[in-house]
């Protein structure tokens, strides 16, 4: 079998403050990725991001929400995307990532725990491996995968009760931006009860994209405002799009419209 090599590629986001957007060329596309604090906020970005390409040309994308309230969630967050980060780097070439991953995740977890302060964070992972892509999530930081003329192919589900309630059918989309409880969030890493969702593998057509983000996204974007922005274009504009629009929401916070502060952390891979 004749197998190729690429180049490794590995990129970590912790604490970051960015003020631009960073596009990494990658096999068969680019990472667009930004990471920012709360307006306004002085204490650390508690979202972390991270994306590495393999020499095989697998490519794994992370996003990572330290818990707002809890102790060191920026500590939490960066624990998170380094384990993934360095499990996928230490698999051998052309080996299946699922395994490093899913490793990665449980090392994370007990780290976070040994910790003993009750820091806690969301986890969102993408991998891409032959434009097979397959997410895996613990929280609700979300990952979405968009067809060129903007069908959403997939979405995970947030790991909360206003996340399962949209999923069920009891609540809708408009309703659960506005939801008492939408800040809730059953299912961490840092967390004894800890589970991982494994979501299926998906085909990604030649000009598909896929876009991975905290809640700073999604909390202050509808998710067809979401796809309609990330579905085409130059990464540089996607991502401004998206950014722009959820900074408007935060600072604005007009009635109707979703509105929350937040740190926000997207990665966006597209052709």
């Amino acid at each position: 079998m004749l197998t190729t090599t690429t180049q490794s590629i590995r990129r970590v986001f912790v604490e970051s403050d960015m003020d631009r957007v960073d596009v990494i060329d990658v096999v068969h596309g680019h990472v667009a990725v930004f990471c920012r604090r709360c307006p306004g906020k002085i204490e650390p970005n508690d979202d972390s991001a991270a994306m590495i390409q393999t020499s095989s040309g697998g490519i794994v994308m992370v996003v990572a929400d330290g818990v707002g309230g809890c102790p060191l969630g920026y500590k939490a967050s960066a624990i998170a995307v380094e384990s993934i980060m360095e499990g996928v780097q230490q698999a051998a070439p052309f080996a299946d990532l699922r395994p490093a991953i899913l490793d990665g995740i449980e090392r994370a977890n007990h780290e976070i725990l040994d910790l003993g302060i009750g820091a806690a964070t969301t986890l969102a992972v993408v991998e891409i491996q032959d434009r097979m892509a397959r997410a895996y999530q613990v929280g609700d930081s979300m990952t979405l995968m968009i067809g060129q003329r903007g069908s959403l192919k997939w979405k995970s589900t947030p790991h909360s009760p206003v996340g399962y309630a949209i999923e069920s059918g009891m609540l809708d989309e408009q309703a659960a931006m506005h939801h008492d409880e939408r800040h809730l969030v059953s299912n961490l890493v840092g967390s004894r009860s800890m589970h991982i969702e494994i979501g299926p593998a998906i085909l990604l057509s030649a000009r598909d994209s896929v876009v991975v983000g905290s809640d700073g996204l999604f909390d202050n974007l509808h998710l067809g405002e979401v796809v309609e922005l990330a579905k085409s274009g130059k990464p540089e504009k996607r991502m401004a799009a998206l950014t722009d629009l959820a900074t408007r929401r935060m600072n604005e916070q007009k009635d109707g419209q979703p509105g929350k502060p937040d740190d926000l952390a997207i990665l966006i891979f597209s052709p």
